[in-house]
């Protein structure tokens, strides 16, 4: 099966397809002085834009992981997220408070079929 690599970096490539699976890098917000709900909402749409790219959408996820800088933030995330995800298809979810780039809040990666 080919692997089919797009937006690729020196570092990475934000999404990478494959047997019909859809994987994407860690999104970070562009502005990392907003507040939690902003940055959320930013990665979001990051998430959004590069699933479309990819031919997918968030009602095709399979699951998803949240890296936050205090696991204090997660209730304003999740309102944020609650808000986003396709109602009757939620991906499984983890959520790990890390030390993240700078004053970044958030981070997310999700893997969804195309």
């Amino acid at each position: 099966m080919e692997i089919v690599r797009q937006e690729i970096k020196p570092t990475m490539s934000h999404v990478v397809e494959h047997n019909g699976v859809v994987y994407l890098a860690g999104m970070m917000a562009d502005d990392h002085s907003a507040s939690t709900t902003v940055q959320t909402e930013q990665v979001l749409a990051k998430i959004d834009a590069l699933l479309a790219m990819a031919g997918t959408d968030k009602s095709r996820l399979l699951t998803a992981m949240v890296f936050v800088s205090d696991i204090g933030i997660r209730p304003e995330l999740n309102k944020v997220w609650q808000a986003w995800i396709a109602p009757n298809n939620p991906p499984t979810r983890a959520c790990v408070g890390i030390q993240l780039e700078g004053p970044a809040k958030v981070e997310i990666i999700v893997t969804a079929a195309k």
